[in-house]
């Protein structure tokens, strides 16, 4: 636990001195025009909090109706880990308060989610709150048709915030870690019996 603690430290401090390498990195992938594939990210990015929340509300239901005790508890545990993910991350989001790419850098990094978005970048919340749901379910049913299509859409939704503009690289990588970390806690801790 103090591992984990001191790396989430780390990160913090990370992302300011790492500020140069982060627009370097972001330029090559965020681009000043419009392009075609910018529909697919923004569904993607879009499908986050959906998924994110539903798939664990559905699982819950789907135990319930059927009647099955381990569906139930996976589907609960999974919420939980999803809901303390989304909390924990708007706590440090404000108290490291990091401007997002789009505002810092105006022509240079463009926002192309078409929304207004008013809260801080690290660490991104659609990419905590999409690696906490592919933790849990990899967890849950380590088989690989579960695990590589959760961490392919996680994955996919954390690149789809750069590409649109909205973080910066270690953003992205603090919310997986993020993410990631915390359900692996979660799951641990038994939090849900």
């Amino acid at each position: 636990m103090k591992k984990l603690i001191l790396i989430l430290f780390l990160l913090i401090p990370l992302s300011v001195f790492s500020q140069n390498i982060d627009v370097d990195i972001l330029k090559h992938i965020n681009s000043v025009e419009p392009r075609y594939q910018d529909h697919f990210f923004r569904f993607i990015s879009n499908s986050d909090a959906i998924i994110s929340f539903g798939v664990p509300t559905g699982m819950a239901l789907a135990g319930l109706i059927a009647k099955n005790k381990t569906l139930t508890r996976n589907g609960c545990e999974a919420f939980a880990a999803v809901g303390i993910t989304t909390v924990f991350t708007m706590g440090v989001k404000y108290s490291v308060n990091r401007q997002r790419p789009f505002n810092k850098y105006p022509g240079i990094i463009v926002n192309h989610t078409y929304k207004s978005i008013r809260d801080p970048s690290f660490p991104s919340g659609h990419t905590s709150i999409a690696f906490s749901l592919a933790t849990s379910l990899s967890m849950q049913y380590p088989n690989w048709y579960i695990v590589a299509p959760a961490y392919i859409w996680a994955g996919t939704v954390g690149y789809s915030r750069m590409e649109l503009g909205a973080h910066y690289p270690i953003d992205v990588l603090g919310g997986a870690f993020t993410g990631t970390t915390l359900t692996y806690l979660t799951h641990k801790l038994n939090i849900i019996k």
